[in-house]
């Protein structure tokens, strides 16, 4: 008899393999996500993963500009991002009027993000 863990995993694998899906997931994801996910690693080198993969559906247990950037170099995957309101706190350091009033301030800076 399977256990509840081993049956949700069945399901799980059987759903990727119907949607044609992969799962990345952060290294800072909790142990089962990292677990059933078909590959683990930072932001850019998972967003890179999902432009050279074949899936067609790409679930990314990680935060919204994460999500974002594999839809940036995947625009004809779905990318699909488990809990909407992720957010990096990071990320969210600065708001786009702040960086408007920083290029208005600093119009030859360059901006790394």
């Amino acid at each position: 008899m399977k256990s509840d863990r081993e049956e949700l995993r069945a399901e799980i694998e059987a759903l990727k393999k119907e949607r044609d899906a992969i799962i990345l997931a952060h290294n800072y994801q909790r142990p089962e996500v990292q677990d059933i996910a078909d590959y683990t690693g930072d932001s850019l080198e998972l967003s890179r993963t999902a432009a050279q993969t074949n899936a067609k559906v790409i679930l990314f247990c990680g935060v919204q500009f994460m999500a974002e950037t594999a839809a940036i170099l995947s625009p004809d995957k779905t990318v699909l991002l488990p809990v909407k309101e992720a957010g990096c706190p990071l990320a969210d350091m600065a708001t786009p009027e702040q960086l408007r009033r920083a290029r208005e301030e600093h119009p030859d800076a360059v901006i790394v993000s």
